[in-house]
């Protein structure tokens, strides 16, 4: 399996070894548009893995920080109580970039960015840049997604 990603069509879709076309997905990527700075709060392009895969087993809507899983699940109501929280729920596909001075290592490494691909509440808009540099998708796209990628799946983030 792969998984390509297309800033210009808020589309992530996955693919086989062949390359043929499994399944696409809506995405939301960031707000900021596409960048390799650490800081920036933009989605790099270019060659990634599947770092890690977290969460399995945990609940839909189960609310991460930090990779961990705060005990929360999220509601409207807690949304509404946190405001401006960015909210990584459900899944974390965890990204590492391959591509050493352009999306690894030093000020552009994707890993050291805590760029992901997660769940978010099903409010946001999918289609539409709205993230501060991950990548969301919905949680039951993601569960499903999760369940067919293992850790170092392939993952191409294009314009």
């Amino acid at each position: 399996m792969k998984i390509n990603i297309s800033i210009h069509r808020q589309q992530l879709d996955l693919v086989n070894e062949d390359g043929r076309f499994i399944k696409h997905y809506q995405i939301s990527s960031a707000k900021n548009g596409v960048g390799q700075q650490n800081g920036s709060f933009c989605t790099p392009l270019g060659k990634h893995t599947i770092r890690a895969k977290i969460g399995s087993g945990q609940p839909v809507n189960t609310v991460f920080v930090r990779r961990r899983p705060t005990g929360e699940i999220y509601t409207p109501e807690l949304g509404k109580q946190y405001p401006a929280r960015d909210w990584i729920l459900t899944r974390i596909l965890w990204l590492s970039g391959c591509e050493p001075g352009f999306n690894r290592l030093g000020p552009v490494d994707t890993m050291q960015r805590y760029i992901y691909i997660h769940g978010s509440p099903d409010s946001v808009e999918m289609g539409k840049p709205g993230s501060i540099g991950c990548i969301r998708i919905s949680n039951n796209d993601l569960l499903e997604l999760f369940d067919q990628v293992p850790a170092g799946t392939q993952v191409n983030i294009t314009q």
